[in-house]
């Protein structure tokens, strides 16, 4: 009997026993252990997650994209929720990974902050399953790629300084006045930016206007928490020299999350959670006038 690594990189690669020895032994019992790691994430029962916070993003892993559900508790601690072949901008896709999310028990019956890259299908179908309970987030990182594809070289340093500038202020509504300010800059020569950049503009503010301790609004403001996760997806897959469609990319994908996820730390910024809480919770009974305040 020996053993052999999914990827033998670091001390906690996955290892899988193997009793045989012919190369097709290996690969089927190898196969079965992807699998396996898989289905853990797939399958798990979510109903007894404390859920305060979910994103959704997508992964790159070969020519594929893969939708990642991340969630986050009233503590702060994250766990992969799902993990579904398809883009953000596939309707079908975004709402098969939320169907199932809320098939294994997610609880999604109370107000949820939902911070997500800012597709339009994906919007669509988190209002679709969360209704006025989502309390949404978009990416401030992805906002700023969309506006910077739409510029030239030359204006896409000066303008994205602008933009953190303008994510850095210390209100929502000074934020929300410098950004409009850029999108009239843009508006005569660059109207695409322009318009990039004002589509869905108060909702790159949502979190900012909820005046959480700065670390904890920095955390929660953009879907770099998932990013981060594609650093332990990359350990763990890049020996892989050729996959064979989207059902190995899956199963890689699956096992290299459960590997990283067992190095999950709290959110940065956890001990402001008490606050988010005070803000998502009575929203509930008040039908969103918690949520208006708190921009206010």
């Amino acid at each position: 009997m020996y053993k052999s690594r999914l990827c033998a990189s670091s001390p906690q690669d996955i290892d899988v026993e193997h009793r045989g020895t012919s190369k097709s032994a290996v690969s089927r019992r190898f196969v079965a252990m992807t699998q396996a790691r898989l289905d853990e994430v797939r399958q798990a029962d979510l109903s007894g997650f404390d859920l305060a916070v979910l994103m959704v993003d997508g992964l790159h892993i070969d020519k594929h994209v893969v939708l990642v559900a991340l969630g986050i508790d009233g503590e702060g601690r994250k766990r992969v929720l799902g993990f579904h072949e398809g883009a953000t901008e596939n309707a079908r896709a975004c709402k098969e990974l939320l169907g199932n999310l809320q098939e294994r028990g997610l609880p999604m019956d109370r107000s949820t902050l939902v911070v997500i890259d800012g597709s339009k299908a994906l919007r669509k179908a988190i209002g679709d399953v969360f209704g006025d309970r989502a309390v949404v987030q978009r990416c401030q990182v992805h906002k700023r790629r969309n506006v910077l594809d739409h510029l030239p070289e030359s204006k896409k340093e000066r303008i994205g300084l602008a933009m953190n500038q303008a994510y850095r202020s210390s209100s929502a509504s000074t934020a929300r006045k410098l950004l409009l300010n850029i999108a009239r800059s843009l508006e005569k020569e660059h109207p695409l930016a322009a318009a990039s950049l004002r589509e869905g503009l108060d909702e790159t503010l949502t979190v900012k206007g909820f005046r959480l301790p700065a670390a904890l609004s920095r955390s929660l403001s953009t879907t770099n928490p998932i990013e981060n996760i594609q650093g332990g997806i990359r350990r763990v897959c890049h020996r892989v020299t050729r996959w064979r469609g989207g059902a190995m990319v899956l199963r890689w994908g699956g096992a290299a999350l459960t590997e990283h996820s067992r190095g999950f730390r709290r959110m940065k910024g956890h001990v402001g959670m008490p606050r988010l809480l005070q803000i998502l919770r009575p929203r509930d009974a008040t039908g969103g006038v918690a949520r208006k305040a708190a921009n206010g």
